[in-house]
């Protein structure tokens, strides 16, 4: 299997690719200016030339005194043009002395036919001996005639010598450059990484024994610096997440122990010597009691695991209008007995999006909750009201309500404010964990605050439909 190439190898070619091809765009680019400026030179040139061979030849007959003309105007570098005046009929009347071989500049149909106009014409051709000329035909008009025609060609065989070594110039200088970056950018890319690497180091040192221990900041503020928070951030909460577990875990066997223990007693007591079929009885039935508190335990963990996610399968509109309706049944059948009452204070219209079960549990526990903890003579109501864009279900209780000191740690799984009134009404310590998990995974919150009476006011609150 091909080994994956690493970040800073990454780096470097990414790099080393963008600049070469910024580099050959930048070299065609330049390229094409350099060529278009001389173009424009030589142009220029040509018109500036042909404008003195036209105003200095009227009534010459040789070249001879145009070329000394040229000479002082222009000076001994300019005088690489050549020129030559032609009649309408495109007979050369004046040549320039300079012009090489016997052959005068070509006339071709194009320019002939713009000099009639009046037109000028530039032209790149070829010329004998293989060499490009760029030619300019001027056409000299007089009282609205065309008297003569004059034409000024020029080499360029300079131009393309100095084009030539510049795309030279580029072949040698843009692998180099090439090659200094990506050495450049593979050093700068390895020194950038370092300390990526020594997080790496430092992550692999950190066990679940040791979360603890944090990645080193560098103190730069920049992105490496960010990571290193966001690691350590992530060290932090998965450092409370094991000690929740780890705390969880102690008191999950803590709360099995119990009942097991008191069951294990029992029978060995009855075991110890012969009892009368009334005294197996008795120690049967507490066993049951036992067991059937090890079941309701058990049942508590499973919901538990199962209250933090709720399939999208199982998400249907539901009316917390009718829960509450439902939910007053049981809450008077819970309370028979207990000298609580319990009732339904409003009910607005409100629906929201979620596992109808799931949620019917989670009212269910905040009213058993408040009817186990509500002395005799006391109330618990319910309320479904809207808030905006939310849903509240709000179960408000008479009883001796919770300090804000432990409005965060009731929700905790086993946690009880009164160990033991809660065992003797049979609390575990579940129910609000549960309910909270469930009001989480749909997107809501679960609060609890001091009630109008002085007793605890739970608020769900939900997104409504």
């Amino acid at each position: 299997m091909r080994r994956p190439l690493s970040i800073h190898t990454r780096l470097t070619l990414w790099y080393t690719g963008v600049l070469l091809a910024t580099l050959v765009v930048v070299s065609v680019v330049g390229y094409s200016l350099l060529a278009w400026n001389l173009a424009q030179d030589v142009d220029q040139s040509l018109l500036t030339v042909a404008e003195v061979v036209r105003d200095r030849s009227a009534g010459a007959d040789t070249g001879s005194p145009v070329e000394r003309t040229l000479r002082e105007l222009l000076g001994p570098d300019g005088l690489d043009q050549f020129f030559q005046i032609i009649d309408p009929a495109g007979t050369p009347r004046v040549r320039s002395p300079r012009l090489p071989g016997r052959a005068p500049l070509p006339l071709s149909p194009a320019a002939r036919a713009n000099a009639a106009h009046g037109r000028a014409t530039f032209e790149t051709l070829r010329f004998e001996r293989g060499h490009d000329l760029r030619v300019l035909t001027l056409p000299v008009i007089r009282d609205g005639a065309l008297v003569e025609v004059v034409q000024v060609g020029m080499s360029l065989a300079q131009r393309e010598r100095t084009l030539r070594r510049y795309f030279q110039s580029l072949l040698v200088l843009v692998p180099l450059a090439v090659a200094l970056a990506a050495t450049g950018g593979a050093l700068m890319a390895r020194a950038a990484l370092r300390p990526v690497d020594q997080m790496s180091a430092a992550a692999r040192r950190i066990t679940a024994e040791a979360l603890g221990q944090r990645v080193r900041v560098q103190g730069t503020g920049d992105e490496l610096d960010r990571l290193a928070e966001t690691l350590n951030g992530m060290l932090a909460r998965l450092e409370t997440a094991f000690a929740e577990i780890r705390r969880f875990s102690a008191d999950a066997a803590h709360e099995l122990r119990t009942p097991l223990t008191a069951l294990k007693g029992g029978l060995e007591v009855a075991l110890r010597a012969e009892r009368s079929p009334e005294e197996y009885r008795r120690v049967l039935a507490g066993s049951l009691e036992e067991v059937e508190r090890l079941g309701r335990l058990a049942e508590d963990l499973l919901a538990l695991s199962r209250a933090s996610a709720v399939p999208e399968s199982r998400r249907d509109r539901v009316d917390l209008e009718a829960l509450a309706l439902d939910l007053l049944d049981v809450g008077a059948r819970l309370s028979a007995g207990t000298g609580v009452a319990v009732r339904l204070k409003e009910a607005t219209p409100a629906a929201v999006r979620g596992d109808a079960d799931a949620l019917r549990r989670a009212a269910l526990n905040l009213v058993e909750n408040a009817v186990k903890y509500t002395p005799p003579g006391g109330t618990v109501a319910t309320s479904v009201t809207r808030d905006g864009e939310a849903a509240l279900f709000v179960v408000e209780d008479t009883g001796p309500g919770v300090p804000a000191a432990d409005a965060e740690r009731i929700f905790e799984p086993f946690v009880r404010l009164d160990d033991a009134r809660a065992r003797d009404i049979g609390g575990i310590g579940l129910g609000l964990a549960i309910a909270r998990s469930i009001v989480a995974a749909h997107g809501g919150t679960l609060t609890v605050e001091r009630g109008a009476g002085g007793g605890a006011r739970f608020v769900i609150r939900l997104p409504a439909v």
